[in-house]
């Protein structure tokens, strides 16, 4: 997803889980295929390659879990809250599964 208004329908639609690391939206779509957007701030990681690292764990966890039927046909929005460092990011992929699971348990 790279659209401002494709991140917005998400953000509208409400349906959102939370953890200790991330904050999912989710919102079905008509494109029979899942869709990933990401947002990594400067507010919450200063350094580029520290955000890009981030995006590149989030982006192999999302690609690794999204085998579902019901994750095909949705958007996923993932919202960094706040600083990961390299020892949490263990703690960081488990709490991706988690939420993925647990939305797609929701959408069922």
């Amino acid at each position: 997803m790279h659209k401002p208004a494709e991140f917005t329908a998400a953000f509208n639609l409400k349906r959102q889980i939370s953890g200790e690391f991330i904050q999912v939206y989710t919102k079905p779509n008509e494109f029979g295929h899942a869709r990933l957007g990401l947002i990594v701030s400067k507010k919450t990681e200063q350094h580029a390659v520290k955000r890009n690292w981030v995006k590149r764990i989030l982006r192999e966890t999302f690609r690794h879990h999204r085998s579902c039927d019901q994750t095909a046909k949705m958007d996923w929005v993932v919202r960094l809250k706040r600083s990961v460092n390299k020892k949490d990011s263990i703690k960081l992929v488990t709490e991706m599964k988690l939420l993925m699971i647990q939305l797609r348990q929701c959408h069922d």
